[in-house]
């Protein structure tokens, strides 16, 4: 049931249970990160929309919520209550997840994930035990349902693991040369496009101190040299750079028409930029040496995982909260029938013996941003035709195929 005001009271239980100052210290060091360039800034601002929204609804209890906030305030409400239930032990290993998920480039999204699995699972018929922090257990619940048991492994993959252009590195890139471009773009009024191949890839999130900074200032120096000396390319194994004249016909600058009219000739993969000076326009368009290969990733992480996170004395859920990727890009993982494709090759390696079904949700399931975005019904899920308990009807509402 979705929160109705005041919702400060509902709040401040979880923030007792992370702690005052830390929370407000995160909440500074988001402030703060979100102070770099604008296109790092609002990526750093969606990557902590959970903890934001969480603070705007302590801090302004009377206005009425977004269905994000409202969700996210639910599953907030409810980590204080399981934690009361558990033992001295649980709610220690409960609480130092929260503080691990409030430092460096950590987020909440793995509680919130863990919590709402359990909440899901208790509205379709089941009892859930917090194993993995009452017994420490490598699986985090415990499903009971007419005498039946099933083991839950909680887990979130980044999609970036699957791409060879990092986005958090390419936020970073177009930032930092930002000011070199609106000032060549004063000398030399025009419209124009440099188009990049990285065979090298460039690594990275949104922090300067990520693995990938030595490659991003190199590609950096690399594009000012070739604005200072007028070059029109500059190639190596790694990189390789042409600038041409912008001609893309119908495409204004001054609305998201550039933008796009980018998209549709560069697809769903390529990291674009655009920066304008008086009448000037440079676009970026960004495109690793192959194609992102995020399901693939997925599925080595499935692998990885099973046989460390599910004893094989029960049958297994892999719960997978993929992170890191937007709307166009997870609505195409489904309807390209890429996740469903890696996770049944998965499931005929000896790696998924123990696992009956494998679910997937992303931000827009999490945050209730609704169809056709995000997968009906909450998760997309996948059952395990070979497992031996594939076809129990008690399991039935937490394994059966959603696709």
């Amino acid at each position: 049931m979705l929160l109705a005001p005041p919702f400060a009271p509902v709040i401040e239980p979880f923030v007792s249970l992370v702690g005052g100052k830390r929370w407000r210290e995160r909440l500074a060091e988001i402030r703060d990160l979100a102070a770099a360039g604008p296109r790092a800034s609002q990526a750093i601002r969606q990557r902590h929309v959970l903890e934001l929204s969480l603070e705007k609804l302590r801090r302004q209890p009377d206005a009425p919520p977004s269905v994000t906030e409202a969700l996210l305030g639910d599953i907030a409400r409810e980590i204080p209550s399981i934690a009361a239930d558990l033992t001295p032990r649980g709610r220690d290993r409960l609480a130092e997840q929260l503080r691990i998920g409030l430092s460096g480039q950590n987020t909440l999204i793995p509680v919130f994930h863990l919590i709402r699995s359990a909440m899901l699972q208790r509205s379709r018929g089941f009892d859930v035990s917090f194993t993995g922090l009452e017994d420490e257990t490598p699986h985090d619940l415990l499903l009971s349902r007419d005498k039946i048991e099933a083991e839950v492994a909680c887990d979130v993959v980044t999609a970036e693991e699957g791409r060879g252009v990092h986005r958090g590195a390419w936020f970073r890139l177009a930032d930092r040369i930002d000011p070199d471009l609106q000032t060549w773009l004063e000398a030399h009024p025009g419209r124009y496009l440099l188009k990049m191949t990285l065979p090298g890839g460039l690594r990275g999130g949104l922090h300067e101190t990520d693995a990938g900074s030595e490659t991003l200032a190199n590609l950096h120096q690399r594009i000012r040299a070739m604005l200072e000396t007028k070059s029109r390319q500059d190639h190596d194994e790694a990189i390789v750079l042409r600038l041409d004249p912008l001609l893309l016909a119908g495409a204004q600058a001054e609305d998201m028409g550039l933008m796009s009219s980018l998209r549709r000739e560069f697809g769903p993969e390529a990291h674009l930029s655009v920066t304008t000076a008086g009448g000037g326009v440079f676009a970026m368009a960004a495109r690793a040496g192959q194609e992102n290969e995020v399901a693939i990733a997925i599925r080595r992480r499935l692998a990885a995982i099973a046989p460390v996170r599910l004893t094989g004395e029960r049958p297994g859920i892999l719960s997978m909260f993929v992170e890191d990727t937007d709307r166009l890009e997870w609505r195409g993982l489904r309807e390209r029938l890429e996740l469903e494709g890696e996770a049944r090759q998965f499931m005929t390696n000896p790696e998924a013996r123990p696992v009956v079904a494998v679910t997937f949700i992303s931000r827009l399931e999490l945050f209730g941003l609704g169809e056709p975005d995000a997968a009906p019904g909450g998760e997309l899920r996948f059952r395990n035709p070979g497992h031996p308990a594939a076809s129990m009807a008690a399991l039935a509402p937490a394994v059966m195929s959603s696709v």
